[in-house]
C-alpha cells in the first residue's frame, strides 16, 4: 500500500497529538474544602481584625518582645580576636535603640571562646569580648553603670561538636537582663 504525500502528512499529524496527549498530565480534580461543624473563623480583610483587635495589649506585647530580641541578641568573634564585625556592630546598634528606649534595663555582657586555647587565655579573651562590647554601646552615649561584664570562657558551650561551625558558634557574647524591666512604650 502507497502513502501519498498528504495522507502522510495527515498520519503524521495524528500520530503526534496522540504522543502528545499521552505524554501529558492530566489535571488533578479539585478537592472541596473540608466541611467543619462550629464557628467559622473570621477572615483578615483590613487589617483591623484578628489577634490585635481581640488582644488590645497585642502591639505592646510585640513591641516588648522586639526589644527583648534586639537586647538579647548574641554575636560571635572570629577565632582569637575580640574585636567586633561589621555585623556584631549592626547588632550592638539595634541593642543601643532598644537601651536607649529602656532606660533601666541592665546588663551583663558574658563573653565565650570555643575549647582552643588554655583556660586561662579563654576566660580572658572571653572578657576582652565582653569588655569590647561594652565600649562599643558606652561609646554611643550610653551609662557604663548599665553594663556588667563577664567571662565564661569555654565553660559553656553551645556546640559540644569539634568542627569550625561548632567553634565559630560558641565564640560570642550574650547579654542576659539582670535589671530593670522592657515597657515597649
Amino acid at each position: 500500500m502507497k502513502i501519498n504525500r498528504s495522507n502522510r502528512t495527515a498520519v503524521l499529524l495524528a500520530m503526534m497529538a496522540l504522543v502528545a496527549g499521552a505524554c501529558g498530565k492530566k489535571a488533578e480534580p479539585e478537592m472541596p474544602a473540608p466541611q467543619t461543624s462550629g464557628p467559622t473563623q473570621p477572615t483578615r480583610n483590613s487589617g483591623t481584625e484578628g489577634p490585635a483587635a481581640t488582644d488590645p495589649n497585642a502591639a505592646l506585647n510585640a513591641a516588648i518582645a522586639n526589644r527583648r530580641a534586639a537586647i538579647e541578641g548574641v554575636i560571635h568573634f572570629g577565632y582569637d580576636r575580640s574585636d567586633l564585625s561589621p555585623e556584631a556592630q549592626s547588632i550592638l546598634r539595634s541593642k543601643v535603640e532598644a537601651l536607649r528606649a529602656e532606660s533601666t534595663v541592665r546588663i551583663r555582657i558574658e563573653g565565650h571562646a570555643d575549647e582552643r586555647g588554655s583556660v586561662e587565655y579563654n576566660l580572658a579573651l572571653g572578657m576582652r569580648r565582653a569588655q569590647s562590647a561594652r565600649e562599643f554601646l558606652v561609646g554611643f552615649g550610653l551609662p557604663a553603670s548599665r553594663f556588667e561584664v563577664a567571662s565564661h570562657g569555654e565553660d559553656r558551650p553551645l556546640d559540644r561538636g569539634t568542627s569550625e561551625a561548632a567553634y565559630a558558634r560558641n565564640r560570642r557574647d550574650e547579654f542576659v537582663m539582670v535589671g530593670g524591666s522592657i515597657t515597649g512604650r
